[in-house]
């Protein structure tokens, strides 16, 4: 609901500074002249009472929504850095999601044949599901390989963190070419 009336808000305050931009590109660039402007200060003098109070309105609300937008870009977001949030008796815990995925790299990487790895974390009703993307040498049979590597992230992350993980998907990308040289008889 907030970033809604913020949205609206930035529509309003860019109309009005929209406006402003534009009177001052009249000004300057002539299309209003000293005798028109004299006359519309003129009126804001000597006009009607509604003309100034007008005017202070639009300031107040221009400074107001400068001053909100202000706040929103200099605040802290708690919500910016995706976590995983824990109650315990002593207070919570906050785990970022990049721990988690750094903890399933470490526990994947100490497994013999792994090459290359990357992860991602996604948070479900059961648990952490855990998808790695895998580069193996080719020289460990790949079924057995994936299996130690679901079972050691899978008892890591849990130990660590406390957070039950409910699936863990080994994709394997690919395997490495190991450098072999062919002698060219001639």
């Amino acid at each position: 609901m907030i970033k809604i009336m913020d949205r609206l808000l930035l529509f309003l305050y860019s109309l009005l500074v929209g406006a402003a931009a534009v009177v001052a590109i009249s000004i300057g660039a002539g299309w209003v002249t000293k005798r028109m402007a004299g006359n519309s200060i003129d009126q804001l003098y000597d006009g009607s009472p509604w003309i100034p109070a007008t005017v202070i309105i639009v300031a107040v609300v221009v400074l107001l929504l400068s001053l909100r937008f202000f706040y929103v870009t200099i605040r802290r977001d708690s919500a910016s850095v995706p976590s995983i949030d824990q109650r315990t008796d002593f207070g919570d815990i906050r785990i970022s999601m990049e721990t988690v995925e750094n903890l399933a790299l470490k526990a994947a990487a100490k497994q013999r044949g792994v090459k290359d790895l990357r992860a991602r974390i996604r948070v479900a009703d059961a648990g952490l599901e855990i998808v790695l993307r895998a580069v193996v040498d080719g020289e460990t049979p790949i079924p057995a390989l994936t299996e130690d590597i679901q079972r050691a992230v899978k008892e890591h992350v849990e130990d660590i963190t406390g957070i039950p993980v409910s699936l863990v998907t080994v994709f394997v990308a690919n395997i490495i070419q190991s450098q072999t040289f062919k002698s060219r008889v001639e």
